[in-house]
């Protein structure tokens, strides 16, 4: 059947209108959802989000106070991208869940260290003494490695960045190891001799990792780099790039030096 001159320019006009349309909303809808760990993560995202705007790239910051949440919203396409975690704690999450996200590029790096309420020195915690470590398999692998790099405790070999309290091979003071959600250790901290705090969560509590931590990663060949992940079939969007070149960004890197003076360090 044919169509009069009529009908088919009818059509060609509800077309031209439904792809207008589209377009309109393609262009109301630019710009990505980012996940991050609310306080000093938030206000470094916050920093990155004025340099992405700078470069015609929209970003609205979703903030989260749980590490298992970040990723399961990535996943599900709740999130274009997140900047919160390391490679170890990626590879955890992935090994557990089979989640499909890949690192695009690094951001900040975080030394985890031992804070104490009742001891100033790490000579000073006695024999039997309460530790908190994170209950998570990839931050409680890096709060034994911490213990371990300082001669605390011995580790079985072999273990690389994920020990578990399994692979203690020895622990000559007798250190009793309390498991606790990550955002939890500060508030245990009182009842604890000492607790491995993430520096996010040391900060939110009012520590100053520079002068209140007994103990300390090492700040250089830091394996723990933070970095933006991405669900790996995104992983070359052009808006995500964009995101890193902002995290990557001279403006975050005196951010950094300004607000954390050295607490925090660029991981790139």
């Amino acid at each position: 059947m044919s169509l009069s001159p009529l009908t088919r320019g009818l059509i060609g006009l509800a077309l031209g209108l439904a792809l207008g349309a589209a377009t309109a909303g393609s262009a109301l809808a630019a710009g990505i959802k980012l996940g991050v760990m609310g306080g000093s993560e938030e206000e470094i995202a916050e920093v990155a989000k004025q340099v992405a705007a700078k470069k015609g790239l929209e970003v609205e910051l979703i903030t989260f106070s749980d590490y298992a949440i970040p990723n399961e919203a990535l996943e599900h396409g709740e999130l274009d991208a997140n900047a919160f975690q390391h490679q170890p704690y990626l590879d955890a999450q992935i090994a557990a869940r089979g989640y499909h996200i890949v690192p695009i590029g690094f951001t900040i790096v975080e030394p985890i260290g031992l804070y104490s309420k009742k001891f100033d020195k790490i000579d000073k915690l006695p024999d039997g003494a309460k530790i908190g470590i994170p209950n998570d398999p990839s931050n409680g692998g890096r709060a034994l490695n911490l213990l371990a790099a300082n001669g605390l405790i011995k580790l079985a070999d072999g273990k690389g960045l994920n020990p578990s309290l399994l692979d203690v091979a020895a622990n000559p003071h007798n250190f009793q190891f309390s498991e606790l959600d990550a955002a939890q250790l500060p508030h245990a901290l009182p009842d604890l001799d000492g607790a491995i705090i993430n520096t996010n969560y040391a900060l939110e509590a009012g520590l100053d990792p520079r002068k209140d931590a007994l103990i300390a990663e090492s700040r250089t060949n830091n394996p723990y780099g933070n970095f933006v992940a991405a669900r790996a079939g995104d992983k070359d969007r052009a808006d995500l790039k964009t995101l890193v070149e902002a995290y990557q960004s001279p403006e975050v890197a005196q951010f950094l030096e300004t607000r954390f003076k050295g607490a925090i360090l660029p991981a790139w």
